[in-house]
């Protein structure tokens, strides 16, 4: 069984901090910001941000962007001791995705009340999984907002 991954909150916003970077390089791209990075002992393995417009994806998401990314660098598909920190709350894709990857633990910042993997079952992660929300979560729902207001002028 994997040791339980621990972090300060100093340590999950220095990194979600680095997933808000990632965001707004989506941003820049047009794309919807959210971004991810994936940490494994203090350092980062993977990361990513939104890519669905750009490839014309779907699944182009930030999270399997970053968890293609640390799969990659640590030449597996399992993540136990590894945390993912993403901008906003993964959806049901992503989700099943960190699920399959036995990701030790989840840190997000902004919740997703319409697609957000919890609006649908909180059973989704994997049973050892941890989950941490509301880290950063102004600055994450700040950047989202007005991404979606400049779309609606």
């Amino acid at each position: 069984m994997a040791e339980k991954i621990k972090m300060s909150v100093e340590q999950d916003e220095k990194f979600m901090r680095l997933a808000l970077n990632e965001a707004r390089l989506a941003l820049a791209k047009r794309e919807v910001p959210i971004g991810a990075v994936v940490v494994a002992g203090g350092r980062v393995i993977g990361r990513g941000h939104n890519l669905v417009e750009t490839l014309s994806d779907a699944t182009a998401h930030a999270e399997m962007q970053a968890l293609t990314a640390a799969m990659s660098t640590l030449g597996g598909k399992y993540l136990p001791e590894c945390t993912l920190y993403v901008t906003v709350e993964p959806c049901v894709m992503c989700g099943g995705a960190l699920a399959w990857s036995q990701i030790g633990r989840v840190v997000y910042g902004a919740s997703d009340p319409k697609r957000g993997y919890s609006t649908f079952s909180e059973r989704i992660m994997h049973p050892r999984t941890e989950v941490i929300s509301g880290v950063l979560r102004e600055e994450c729902e700040a950047l989202m907002s007005s991404f979606f207001a400049t779309l609606r002028k």
